[in-house]
């Protein structure tokens, strides 16, 4: 095994290094053959020199039975296979992956063409933005076409095509830039991160021998090259978990590339790498999973993933891998459920299965990501964490996958970078660009500058975010607990309460005005529902949740910036009333019931509904209001207290339990204070300064573990990850190299 770059494997504040790598234990030698963390005494990790050393095979002990998963796997390609789909990847692996289980099935392969994907080449050709999404698909079109039978083989042409764009493409920021070129690719996020690695790994793979077009590297070097940053991503993932924490977007664009690595590559070490890694994946969605829904706060997210969670991109992996829902599939062209679909490699630990069902009340704490302090007073002495130094440029990529491009300790390295490789001319840097030249792209004007507004132009850090969710199986509630209190977060979701996959409540402090649209996924980023203007000061202990709104900057801040980014006097709230069996008014609190779930919200403001013109503004098939205005100011603060009939009390009855006590709430010039008798929790106070006291007893709102559930408990920085629900059992070991299954 390579030795691992020392920057990326320090682990804790005081710097101690340790070298961690990858693999999947075998089964153990017990009776039962049942696999297990091995602890034979012996530290040193052992790199697997076999596929069969780095992943455990389907149908063993630990893993799903693999008749009930072949079953489910039938049931999304029946349903997926009934639309053709030639111009887009992922239809057309469906029928490739059909053709391969049953050498009955017959389509029209003939009708794949180059022609037919010549959107798809054309926005790699430009390269665009997200072509590596299709990249990625294309690996597996090149994976799954080459059969040898007509249904399993794609034309020759269409191959070609594909061949030409792995090796023409460009993989990094940082490789040369042809004269007259652009490239608008986002380099930096953390699944971008991923699947660029991925992409090159593979490519590099599957034609060792060839020149690719920009570098001129042969394939074997572009594999080599993507091979440690790979590593390194995994290990990120072990110590600090998720920087976009949560996404019901983007956790579906770590889940797709690492089935791809796990299933497409033949290197063990990294395919045992990508094994584990997928898993922290699924453990995370399975804790927070909710009648098939991604029941968390979100890092990242927008309008179209947010309002029902049929539209969540995670929701065909959750229903293929989890069964949690009686809905259908949303779409044809999953690119979760297909390429899970096609896996002869993977298959989900039975002990992530049983926590993503489990019947057990739980409450699960969170930590991700890494705090930065963007308040720091200005020094060229500071210190950077884990060892990741803010000014060599080799960190960069590390630090602009937490979205810390608009911060004062990254602007000398990313200004630098920017103009080495002409990033000020592309598309997703126009924002930058516009407040980089407001100070003569000169980082020391920039530092200053940002420092002085980092309330505002930080607005893509995700920064340390510790989550808390209770899960109950009729209704979840979970927050991110005092998160960048009063800062602009542009695709945030701080909190919400849910039922099932349609009946769910949160709220949000909008930048923009309500867009008129005809299409209810418009809204723009940050907008109406996408994103907070003022994330809120938020505190949790299982049924309750109190969300302070106090923004942290105004026009006063920077005229320039408030025409840009202002936000509107108001939060507001989605209470899709269509959507729960009953919605009772009583004051200022809205309750909702459905199945047995209550979620009651309070506003501190006098709430009032919104009319939508179904002329002009979509309501999404909605009849009864669902947009509850909270006006009179920006500054609010929103109770919120979710039961259950198991607590012996239906809908009136728990509306009458939590309007027994009317919130106390003052605010005076600087904040707010809250204390209310809650039916579940008692006695609970919080403020925009104050702690958050729970039966007069303060509840820490920092420094959670990695993860702490009912069914195991891993420390911040543990490389370890142990899960054990009733009966089964998954324990990973990033540093000795096991992946342990009962």
């Amino acid at each position: 095994m390579s030795p691992l770059d020392r920057r990326r494997f320090l682990l804790g504040a005081a710097g101690t290094a340790g070298l961690l790598a990858f693999t999947a234990a075998c089964s153990s030698d017990d009776d039962d053959g049942r696999g297990d963390a091995k602890d034979d005494g012996d530290d040193e990790a052992a790199t697997p020199t076999t596929l069969a050393d780095a992943v455990v095979a389907p149908g063993s002990a630990g893993l799903v039975d693999e008749d009930l998963w072949q079953e489910r796997v039938e049931e999304y390609l029946a349903f997926a296979g009934a639309e053709e789909h030639l111009d887009n990847p992922t239809g057309i692996a469906v029928h490739l992956i059909r053709a391969r289980r049953d050498e009955a099935y017959t389509w029209d392969r003939d009708g794949v063409s180059v022609d037919s994907l010549a959107d798809v080449f054309e926005m790699i050709d430009a390269w665009d933005d997200t072509r590596d999404f299709n990249l990625m698909y294309f690996h597996w079109l090149w994976a799954l076409g080459r059969g040898d039978t007509d249904a399993t083989s794609l034309p020759q042409p269409a191959l070609d095509a594909i061949h030409e764009r792995f090796v023409a493409n460009r993989y990094r920021y940082d490789d040369p830039l042809p004269d007259g070129r652009i490239d608008n690719l986002w380099y930096w996020s953390e699944n971008h991160r991923l699947i660029g690695l991925a992409i090159e790994h593979l490519a590099g793979q599957a034609f060792p021998d060839d020149t690719f077009t920009v570098t001129g590297l042969t394939g074997t070097e572009h594999r080599d090259r993507a091979k440690q940053p790979l590593l390194d991503w995994v290990d990120e993932r072990s110590r600090f978990g998720f920087f976009e924490w949560h996404s019901n977007v983007y956790m579906l664009k770590n889940i797709s590339p690492l089935v791809m690595v796990i299933e497409l590559a033949d290197d063990p070490e990294i395919v045992a790498a990508a094994t584990m890694a997928l898993d922290l994946c699924l453990a995370d969605v399975a804790a927070h999973l909710q009648a098939g829904s991604y029941t968390a706060p979100h890092g990242r997210t927008y309008k179209k993933d947010k309002m029902t969670s049929r539209h969540e991109a995670t929701f065909g992996s959750a229903k293929l891998l989890f069964a949690d829902t009686v809905l259908d599939y949303q779409s044809t062209t999953d690119t979760g459920a297909t390429y899970l679909a096609a896996a002869q490699r993977y298959r989900v630990p039975q002990a992530i299965i049983d926590v993503a069902t489990s019947e057990e009340t739980s409450v699960v704490r969170e930590r991700h990501g890494i705090y930065v302090d963007a308040g720091a007073p200005i020094t060229d002495e500071v210190e950077a964490p884990f060892g990741y130094d803010f000014e060599d440029p080799a960190n960069m990529p590390f630090w602009w996958s937490l979205g810390a491009v608009g911060m004062w300790q990254t602007t000398r390295v990313s200004v630098a970078e920017a103009e080495e490789h002409q990033l000020w001319d592309t598309e997703l840097f126009a924002e930058i660009t516009a407040l980089a030249d407001i100070n003569g792209r000169d980082p020391e004007r920039i530092r200053e500058w940002v420092h002085q507004r980092r309330a505002v132009v930080n607005f893509g850090f995700l920064s340390e975010a510790n989550t808390y969710a209770w899960r109950h199986p009729k209704v979840s509630l979970a927050s991110v607990v005092d998160h960048r209190f009063g800062e602009m977060r542009d695709q945030a979701h701080a909190w919400k309460a849910q039922i099932d996959a349609d009946a769910l409540v949160f709220t949000n402090h909008p930048v923009t005005e309500l867009e008129e649209s005809l299409e209810w996924r418009d809204d723009g980023e940050p907008g109406y529902w996408t994103g907070e203007a003022s994330m809120p000061r938020s505190a949790q202990h299982e049924r309750t949740a109190i969300h302070i709104y106090q923004p942290a900057w105004d026009e006063s801040t920077d005229d320039l910036l408030w025409a840009v980014f202002g936000y509107r006097p108001y939060t507001h709230a989605y209470v899709p009333q269509d959507r729960f069996d009953a919605v009772v008014r009583n004051g200022n609190w809205i309750v909702a019931g459905k199945g047995g779930g209550h979620i009651a919200l309070w506003s501190w403001r006098e709430p009032t509904w919104r009319a939508y013109d179904p002329a002009t503004t979509s309501r999404d098939g909605m009849t009864k209001p669902f947009d509850l205005l909270a006006q009179g100011g920006p500054d609010n603060v929103w109770i919120v207290e979710v039961g259950t009939d198991d607590d012996g009390m239906d809908l009136a009855e728990f509306v009458d339990a939590v309007t027994a006590s009317e919130p106390v709430v003052t605010r005076d010039e600087a904040g707010f204070t809250v204390a209310w008798e809650s039916p579940s929790s008692g006695a609970v106070t919080f403020g925009s300064t104050a702690p958050f006291t729970v039966a007069g007893e303060e509840v820490s709102l920092a420094e959670f573990p990695r993860h702490e559930s009912p069914w195991g408990t891993t420390d911040h920085l543990d490389p370890t990850f142990t899960l054990e629900p009733d009966g089964s059992r998954l324990a990973l070991d990033f540093q000795a190299m096991t992946r342990g299954l009962t």
